[in-house]
């Protein structure tokens, strides 16, 4: 199941990366760009687990996104973003971003930027799954700015 919210795209359970990267790459193929440039991201065997589990703060989300997707834009190009929502089994997929530009300069420099700041910033929540239990991966998680309890 798929739910779109201006061109982010969220996912109950593991991303089927080849399809999204066909859709994405069927939807801007004839738009006379150079290069479409992605990153997938793959849940690893370590630690234990048998899955990551995510949980997603949709009207945050999509209001970063939106900035992104603005900043894109002044350089001509377009933002692609997928993320799942709930349980990744390890060695699937659960984050995909993409990049549609004319020149693969700004694509490969758009896509890290986008990247290391949705590391950073995107409110999504990891979950480690361990025993069939969900513990908080909060040794890999990082504060949000201007998050948290009011004072």
């Amino acid at each position: 199941m798929q739910e779109i919210l201006t061109n982010m795209e969220i996912y109950q359970g593991s991303l089927d990366s080849l399809q999204i990267y066909k859709t994405w790459y069927d939807k801007f193929k004839n738009a006379n760009c150079g290069a479409l440039i992605t990153f997938s991201g793959i849940v690893r065997d370590e630690g234990g687990i048998s899955a990551l589990s995510f949980d997603i703060y949709k009207p945050i989300l999509q209001s970063w996104y939106e900035n992104w997707v603005k900043d894109a834009a002044k350089c001509g190009t377009y933002l692609l973003f997928a993320h799942s929502l709930g349980d990744v089994k390890i060695h699937e997929c659960s984050y995909m971003s993409g990049v549609v530009s004319k020149q693969r300069k700004i694509a490969l420099k758009l896509i890290n930027d986008f990247v290391e700041d949705f590391k950073a910033n995107a409110p999504i929540w990891k979950y480690d799954v361990i025993n069939g239990k969900r513990i908080y991966a909060k040794e890999r998680s990082h504060n949000l700015s201007n998050a948290g309890l009011l004072s």
